[in-house]
């Protein structure tokens, strides 16, 4: 038996198989340049000009609002001191207004910012959808499916909320600390200084907090991904999981990143949740420098009572953005780090499925020319693989478990490309024919039956959407699915839960049959799927694939012998090479390999 180790079998079986590391957790990533990524985050508004304008005109028309009502107020208290009531009644509604806008705007601010955040992170949801369902087989077997999800909900989500909730206050925390520092100057330029001084000390605090923020809020978002994808797997394994007794040991390994990831939490929210205190004391420092400070100048005539009540109020005014923003960053670096990992997929080359050929009038001549391939560069798969397989034929490939069956298959899909040599249909080299028009002119039936959480007639049509009611009914009716069919509660409109878990593993694989049937291919790859049911289910599955075999040319990656008897070509594989090739008793007679093997499974071990 070839060691599996060195023959990665690439996971053709929605999961639950393993590709060359497919079932790894993913590997923690490199760190990368914040600003290049930001930068990168901030084109996406591009095609939101409208949205974008709008919530720019409404935060800047509320910082005009709050900007102005303390002059207003101070003009107000000025009149009072002077004994001018006259003109106190116009302050007095000034100031009013002034903070009505200011109001007013910050309620559009939200309701603006809420509708530009679900419509960059909606694109950015599909775009990476489609990036995902685009991305090659390779890609799939190699990294953890729950990290993919996560990036997906968790990362897609934490940006999500950093445009609906920090963007705007992040724009008008900027704009409301220049117009407060302008009118500062403008009516005591010496406080001003004074008060512009916390800044410095902020910006320190910052800068100093922000070097292992960084480091904490992205290894945080790593350990998330790698506890999805263990919840995946076991979940999806916690048969085998239950069967062997492994509840405790899958708890420990859970908790072992469970605890990674709550102790990275709790340093990553501590330490972004201390700058808002820092800034607090930073900000009562500063109220303090006014209080004391003004009241000298007033004294001097430096400035009026007026002035001082404008003054405190503009202190707390500039400090509250400051506050807000330094509590902003801890937002902003989460969703900094999920964009970083996000733009990795984008980033990501897509599955070549170049090629100008089209496979309409193929015969289904399938021929495999010295063909070499590694899964891992330096562990080769197969060696020097030659086969030709004639239209209409019945092939099966025979061998121990990782001796390459399945490369062939994905070889012969286009999933993975080959090392050196080539692959023809009809004379023709697949990387010349277009892996869309390749896929249409092949069905694939599988062991592990996939079906979708949609209906009957959603899922058969799934290999051919434009199949009319009348195919739907030929290709059950061969397929033996007629009576299935017609027991459910809603016929072809019966909806599936996922994975099609209200039927049986026979009744399943009989509406891949029909599924496969319905695509009306050229070329067949069936995985026998006859292993984990009944003999009487076994025999109906059985006539299915002999109705589907029919007159197409058919590669059958098979595990029990018995059931490839009546082969065209037998192909006995053993650690990447073809060893012996045949009919069924030709080989038998031979007793070679394929003896070996037939005696193995039939005769107890007589080799």
């Amino acid at each position: 038996m070839a060691d599996t180790k060195s023959t990665p079998v690439v996971n053709l079986r929605g999961g639950r198989g393993g590709g060359p590391g497919g079932n790894a957790r993913f590997a923690a990533e490199k760190p990368k340049e914040g600003r290049k990524t930001l930068l990168r985050l901030l084109a996406l508004f591009q095609n939101e000009r409208g949205l974008v304008a709008g919530l720019m005109a409404v935060v800047v028309i509320g910082c005009i609002g709050s900007v102005a009502a303390p002059s207003f107020q101070a003009s107000a208290i000025d009149c009072i001191s002077a004994g001018a009531y006259q003109t106190l009644t116009r302050y007095l509604v000034l100031m009013l207004v002034a903070y009505l806008v200011y109001g007013l705007c910050s309620l559009l601010q939200g309701l603006v910012a809420a509708h530009l955040s679900q419509h960059i992170v909606g694109r950015m949801r599909n775009d990476l959808f489609r990036k995902v369902v685009n991305l090659p087989i390779k890609y799939l077997d190699t990294h953890s499916h729950g990290d993919i999800m996560s990036r997906m909900t968790n990362d897609v989500e934490n940006i999500s909320n950093i445009i609906a909730q920090s963007l705007s206050s992040l724009v008008s925390g900027v704009l409301t600390i220049v117009g407060t520092i302008a009118m500062m100057v403008y009516y005591c330029w010496q406080l001003a200084i004074l008060s512009c001084l916390t800044v410095v000390v902020s910006v320190l605090i910052t800068t100093a907090i922000s070097r292992v923020m960084r480091k904490l809020f992205r290894r945080r978002q790593s350990l998330l991904g790698d506890l999805n994808g263990t919840v995946e797997e076991k979940i999806i394994g916690y048969r085998t999981v239950t069967a062997y007794n492994q509840q405790e040991a899958t708890i420990q390994e859970f908790e072992t990143i469970s605890n990674d990831l709550k102790r990275t939490g709790i340093r990553a929210e501590v330490i972004g949740s201390s700058m808002g205190p820092l800034m607090n004391v930073v900000s009562n420092v500063a109220f303090v420098i006014v209080a004391v400070c003004g009241g000298y100048f007033a004294i001097h005539g430096i400035i009026s009572v007026g002035v001082i009540s404008a003054f405190i109020v503009y202190a707390k005014q500039f400090s509250r953005p400051i506050n807000e923003l330094a509590n902003l960053y801890a937002q902003i670096e989460t969703a900094i780090a999920g964009a970083e990992r996000v733009f990795a997929i984008m980033d990501e080359a897509e599955e070549d499925k170049s090629g100008q050929g089209d496979m309409e009038q193929a015969k289904g001549v399938v021929t495999f020319r010295n063909v070499d391939f590694s899964y891992v560069p330096g562990k080769q798969v197969l060696y020097g693989f030659n086969l030709e397989v004639q239209a209409g034929q019945k092939v099966a490939l025979v061998g121990a478990t990782g001796s390459g069956k399945t490369t062939v298959v994905n070889l012969l899909m286009r999933f993975y490309d080959v090392d050196a040599g080539e692959i023809l249909i009809d004379g023709v080299n697949i990387k010349d024919i277009a892996s869309d028009a390749l896929r249409r002119s092949t069905a694939i039936v599988l062991q592990d039956t996939v079906l979708f959480s949609d209906t009957i007639r959603g899922n058969l049509k799934y290999s051919n959407p434009d199949a009319t009611q009348e195919e739907l009914d030929h290709a059950a009716a061969m397929s033996g699915c007629t009576s299935l069919i017609r027991r459910l509660p809603e016929g072809y409109d019966t909806q599936l839960s996922e994975g099609g878990g209200n039927l049986s593993q026979g009744q399943r694989q009989l509406l891949s049959i029909c599924r496969a049937f319905l695509a009306s291919p050229r070329i067949l790859i069936l995985d026998e799927a006859t292993s984990s049911v009944d003999t009487r289910t076994e025999k109906r599955i059985q006539d299915a694939m002999v109705n589907l075999m029919k007159d197409r040319t058919s590669l059958i990656i098979a595990h029990r012998l018995s059931t490839i008897q009546d082969a065209d070509l037998i192909v006995v594989m053993d650690q990447g090479r073809i060893v012996e090739t045949g009919q069924h008793e030709a080989l038998l007679a031979r007793k070679g390999r394929y003896y070996d093997l037939y005696m193995t499974q039939f005769a107890g071990n007589q080799i």
